[in-house]
């Protein structure tokens, strides 16, 4: 298979797979190494809310072997309209892995405003590189 088909794939299973991990929290990340197409477990992310002139720190956590946080907003707070923003700390995944980067975390800000909704926020990442989106 080739390494694009792969990618594809990865995505296809991501989506699918996604639904059922997080069906009791607003958010989940999946962060996927298009460099070798396999997940990235180990990432440090952190979640805040933009208050005022602030970002709030709100949850943390870390990727699993299937590079996945399924459940990263808090349980105990409810999900508000506003922004957010997910930080991947990449620059310590890298260097676990002996890669160099060009970024050390990734900043992804996106606005909520349906909180009946579930928010996915996949990562595409290589060492020059990233791309994010909305997934369902």
């Amino acid at each position: 298979m080739t390494p694009l088909r792969m990618t594809f794939a990865a995505l296809g299973l991501s989506a699918f797979s996604s639904l059922a991990l997080a069906a009791g929290n607003p958010l989940s990340v999946h962060v996927l190494n298009l460099e070798n197409g396999l997940p990235s477990p180990g990432i440090n992310v952190t979640l805040e809310r933009h208050v005022g002139q602030n970002w709030q720190p709100l949850a943390q956590g870390t990727t699993n072997e299937q590079g996945r946080i399924a459940e990263l907003f808090p349980a105990n707070k409810p999900f508000e309209a506003g922004e957010y923003r997910v930080v991947f700390k990449t620059g310590e995944y890298f260097e676990k892995t002996k890669h160099e980067t060009f970024f050390p975390e990734i900043p992804v800000i996106f606005k909520v405003e349906q909180t009946d909704q579930h928010y996915h926020i996949p990562l595409l990442l290589s060492p020059y590189g990233f791309s994010t989106y909305r997934g369902s």
